[in-house]
């Protein structure tokens, strides 16, 4: 994504992670530029600068990031640039130390002034970009969102409170900084389980946030009993990110995995590893081997999977093609998973050992559910069991009445906890469906994978209830 030029000299260039809901970004005035929040896999950033013919000058960290492995240590180190990060946070590796009103000269008209703004973090800092003196932008991290701010509670719910009341300060105070017409280029917000509350929009400026931003709107007391009430889980690999990224992470290595031949697929399977189907859920379900886990690459596949599996486990992943396998790859280096143990291509077919570890998925519709519920005779098994696997937000929002709820990051440590009898599974849109009845067949449950959008439950005839 690459915005406009802001001014007759200088432009921002967008880099998208969709998958994890991040950005980073390139400012520059056409011959240097300033990268900011880079992720781990920096080739796109080195190509981004290269395609604008632009020299990297200088690396800044918004925050030491929970929700991935950042590239900025290596980026500056392959381009010589300077690396800039939080003095705080006190980084064993040479580093640029910045604080609260420092101001980046990095041309004559290419300037960033650095703003504490913690609430996100401790030491999270913004970055105001200047054209020659006079503010056009901030870069925010997970300080100001669009609609939103970062969440307070990654450091430990014990900090949350303090944190979510530095977050509101911290928000007047850029909106009392900048002017109405400064742009804002948040790190979070875009799908990532950083931000407090889901975002909304892809753009934004200062003027626009003041009306519609409740850390802009709400007086400070209903800012943060708003924003506590509304947390919810976080990823599990979370955990790994912040220290990863303190201690300098090495380069990455997207070397081709060793390749896994069908009878080292059947021993790996049969250790109960984590076997990793990349192709859709429709491709899954129609034919698979049994006991892989379908975790499709058109859906945030490294989220749920660093998320589900214990920290350090042997993954071996399946797909149709080698890119499948390499893309896999580099969504897994964006949080620490960094050599796969194996990895096969091809169709379920040939990548069997024999005919009988091939196996389907039953799918339904929430239509099908109702006529389920209703005791209506049909192709698929009774409905003895609904299984949500949604957050607890999403349960509490509206659920299936009786079902049962065990969010899908739970779901492979509870798995016992599923009532016996047929179970059909359903999530919001049937991406995390498919991934909990993978774990169910493994388990030997017999499952029907609602493959629909929540949001077509109640009109299809399923009774719905609200609340915990």
């Amino acid at each position: 994504m690459t915005e406009r030029p802001l001014t007759d000299g200088l432009r921002v260039e967008v880099l998208e992670t969709s998958s994890l809901g991040d950005r980073s970004y390139l400012a520059t005035d056409g011959r240097r530029a300033v990268v900011v929040d880079p992720q781990r896999d920096i080739d796109r950033i080195v190509a981004a600068a290269g395609r604008l013919g632009v020299q990297i000058a200088l690396v800044l960290e918004t925050h030491v990031h929970n929700d991935y492995v950042s590239g900025g240590l290596e980026l500056a180190r392959l381009t010589g640039a300077e690396y800039g990060i939080a003095a705080a946070d006190d980084a064993p590796f040479e580093h640029l130390p910045l604080r609260d009103g420092d101001l980046l000269e990095v041309t004559d008209r290419l300037r960033v002034r650095v703003v504490a703004t913690p609430g996100h973090t401790f030491h999270h800092l913004s970055y105001a970009l200047e054209d020659a003196g006079e503010p056009i932008g901030v870069f925010t991290g997970g300080s100001l969102l669009y609609g939103t701010t970062g969440r307070t509670d990654l450091l430990g719910t014990e900090h949350s409170e303090v944190l979510a009341r530095h977050q509101y300060q911290s928000a007047r105070k850029l909106a009392d900084l900048l002017p109405a017409g400064a742009r804002i280029w948040p790190t979070h917000g875009f799908g990532s389980f950083c931000s407090a509350t889901q975002a909304s929009g892809d753009s934004s400026t200062i003027g626009e946030q003041r009306s519609v931003n409740p850390a802009l709107s709400l007086a400070e007391h209903d800012f943060v009993e708003t924003t506590l009430s509304g947390l919810d889980a976080y990823p599990a690999y979370y955990a790994h990110m912040g220290i990863r990224n303190i201690t300098g992470p090495e380069p990455v290595d997207l070397r081709a995995p060793a390749e896994a031949t069908p009878a080292e697929l059947a021993e790996r399977l049969g250790r109960g590893e984590w076997v990793v189907d990349l192709r859709s859920r429709k491709a899954y379900v129609d034919s698979h081997l049994a006991g892989t886990i379908s975790l499709g690459l058109d859906g945030p596949m490294a989220t749920w999977l660093g998320w589900m599996i214990e920290w350090g486990s042997p993954i071996t992943l399946v797909g149709e093609s080698s890119e499948q396998i390499a893309d896999a790859q580099r969504e897994l280096v964006r949080i620490g998973i960094d050599r796969p143990a194996a990895a096969a291509t091809g169709q379920p077919a040939e990548l069997a050992a024999d005919e009988s570890q091939l196996v389907s998925t039953m799918t339904a519709t929430f239509t099908d559910l109702a006529a389920a519920l209703d005791g209506e005779p049909g192709a698929r098994p009774n409905a003895d069991v609904v299984l949500d696997v949604r957050t607890n937000n999403e349960w509490r929002a509206s659920h299936v009445d009786g079902a049962v709820h065990i969010p899908l990051y739970e779901l492979a440590d509870r798995i016992d906890e599923v009532p016996a009898g047929s179970v059909w599974v359903h999530c919001g849109s049937g991406y995390r469906a498919a991934a909990a009845a993978s774990l169910l067949e493994s388990a030997g449950s017999t499952v029907v994978a609602v493959d629909d959008a929540f949001g077509a439950a109640q009109s299809s005839g399923v009774a719905l209830t609200a609340g915990a």
